[in-house]
């Protein structure tokens, strides 16, 4: 656990150090590893919030002129042609879907087949994981600045 995430309330402490260990398991694609700690992760309140913010900062460090339909199909292909070998689960709908929120264009009340927290906690890593190998960059720095941005936010609510 990092010194930043000391200062963090329990849950949010929570959502880090599992986090962390699922990204660190897809990056590692170790299966077994993963299916232990995402599954702890879906049972984790905010995680998705939080997962999803991470996506959105690692989507705007590698698109800083902004994404356009191509660069979500791109993004959303190489993570999952990733993930296949390792995880013959992964849904490129819940993918997509992570792509979206994370981006605020997803309408949950829109889509017929919404995905469930389990399913967010199995993919989001998987996401994470790609974003991450573009950056050199660990993922703490980006999970520190997505608990400030939640912050931020609930503070101006």
């Amino acid at each position: 656990m990092t010194t930043a995430w000391r200062r963090l309330p329990a849950s949010a402490r929570e959502i880090a150090v599992t986090a962390t260990e699922a990204v660190t398991a897809a990056q590692h694609r170790d299966s077994e590893a993963y299916d232990e700690v995402v599954t702890r992760l879906g049972t984790v309140e905010r995680s998705g919030l939080v997962l999803g913010a991470v996506v959105r900062l690692l989507l705007e460090e590698s698109h800083p002129d902004g994404l356009d339909g191509d660069d979500v199909r791109q993004v959303l292909e190489r993570c999952v042609r990733a993930a296949a070998p390792w995880r013959p689960d992964v849904d490129p709908h819940v993918l997509l879907v992570l792509l979206a929120g994370a981006l605020g264009v997803y309408d949950p009340d829109a889509d017929e087949t919404p995905p469930d927290p389990p399913a967010i906690a199995r993919h989001a890593p998987l996401l994470v994981a790609d974003l991450l190998a573009g950056t050199g960059r660990p993922l703490d720095a980006y999970l520190s600045a997505a608990f400030a941005e939640i912050e931020r936010a609930e503070r101006q609510d």
